[in-house]
């Protein structure tokens, strides 16, 4: 079943190109922008509803239901894609001392698609009960990485991943997708 999601014409997408902050690649290795999906899923949506929808597109599978780590860190074996279920929270891409992060409010029906390498972090649960599903690629199992000096093999790696075939949550079109085709691109 797929739920009524933002129709493509009026969706309101943000990507951000994000430069290294020391062993934090951020978007510096495969330069795939972080990805923002402004209300993309009505508000009425249930955490269940979004993992079905997903379910139901097939690009990824929904692996948790929770808030953000209140620690910069990232995935060097998947990009990952986080839908807000509930709440709002002031959350930052990049590592907090990156002249170049992206901190901002994100709401539930938000969707952010993250790409292997890029660092995230919790800044504040604005109204308590803040809650994402969290989703990666179809066979792909994520990892935690922290920007160390240990880590410099999993980083390397990043270069290696491939990117969405099919959007997560349009499927055939979408902003992830148009990534590919070199279209879509705005920095905001």
């Amino acid at each position: 079943m797929t739920l009524p999601v933002a129709p493509l014409r009026g969706l309101r997408v943000s990507t951000h190109f994000i430069h290294r902050l020391n062993l934090i690649p951020n978007t510096s290795l495969q330069n795939y922008p972080l990805i923002i999906y402004h209300e993309c899923f009505p508000p009425s949506t249930s955490a269940t509803a979004i993992e079905a929808h997903l379910r139901s597109v097939g690009v990824v599978e929904p692996q948790w239901r929770y808030t953000m780590y209140s620690t910069t860190h990232f995935h060097s074996t998947t990009h990952e894609v986080l839908c807000i279920a509930s709440g709002r929270a002031r959350l930052c891409f990049g590592g907090e001392d990156n002249p170049g992060r992206v901190e901002a409010e994100f709401k539930k029906g938000d969707v952010i698609i993250i790409p292997a390498g890029v660092g995230h972090r919790l800044l504040q649960d604005l109204d308590g009960g803040f809650e994402m599903v969290g989703s990666y690629p179809k066979g792909k199992d994520w990892d935690m990485c922290y920007g160390r000096e240990g880590e410099k093999a999993q980083i390397e790696a990043i270069k290696n991943l491939g990117w969405f075939d099919k959007d997560p949550i349009y499927g055939d079109e979408g902003p992830a997708v148009q990534v590919l085709l070199s279209t879509w691109w705005c920095n905001v």
